[in-house]
């Protein structure tokens, strides 16, 4: 995605929405030059901190452990957005809302951009600026999924809008919390192979 369209979209996100449907990306383009790139930052910032502060509150593993559980977190992201564009998909089709594919994976793609890039300030071993930046990033993540809906699906009815983003908003939620688990058990199944060795 283009840089300035990334902008647009966190400071205008109507028009940067509008921006981004006019230039038609394809998924295989989103898929490559957004959702990789931006999928690498989490993981590699578990690699780079995880070993000196140990995210905060997990216990610190040593490289090669980071590495496993890093390219796992990597692999779970890109499972977890075409997944995701499937859930949406068929979301809309429940609320008489008919998207292709491709409408539906824009909107998991690039709505998640802030939370991929929040996890930059891990380098800050601080629990509650942390907090905040997470905090700061989920509102922005909603924000863009909010003006998102209605332009991506080309929904006039504010009130249909509205409960598609709220079930939108509830299965995004349930996916973030199923990656927050499968990156604990992994760091504690990784860990007790480290002390078992």
């Amino acid at each position: 995605m283009h840089p300035i369209t990334l902008f647009t979209l966190f400071f205008k996100p109507t028009a940067g929405w509008q921006r981004l449907i006019k230039s038609q990306p394809t998924i295989y383009r989103l898929y490559l030059l957004h959702v990789i790139p931006f999928s690498i930052i989490p993981a590699l910032m578990i690699y780079l901190t995880g070993g000196k502060h140990g995210l905060l509150f997990l216990n610190l593993l040593p490289d090669d452990k980071l590495r496993v559980v890093a390219v796992i977190f990597f692999v779970i992201q890109l499972v977890v957005v075409p997944i995701m564009a499937v859930i949406i998909r068929q979301l809309a089709e429940v609320a008489q809302i008919h998207p292709t594919y491709g409408d539906s994976f824009i909107l998991a793609a690039v709505a998640p951009t802030p939370l991929w890039l929040a996890p930059i300030f891990l380098f800050i071993p601080d629990i509650y600026v942390n907090s905040v930046v997470i905090t700061v990033a989920m509102m922005a993540a909603v924000g863009l999924m909010y003006f998102g809906i209605p332009t991506i699906f080309r929904i006039k009815d504010s009130g249909q809008s509205f409960l598609f983003f709220g079930a939108v908003l509830m299965a995004g939620l349930m996916a973030w919390v199923f990656m927050m688990v499968c990156t604990l058990v992994i760091w504690g199944s990784v860990q007790n192979l480290h002390f078992t060795h």
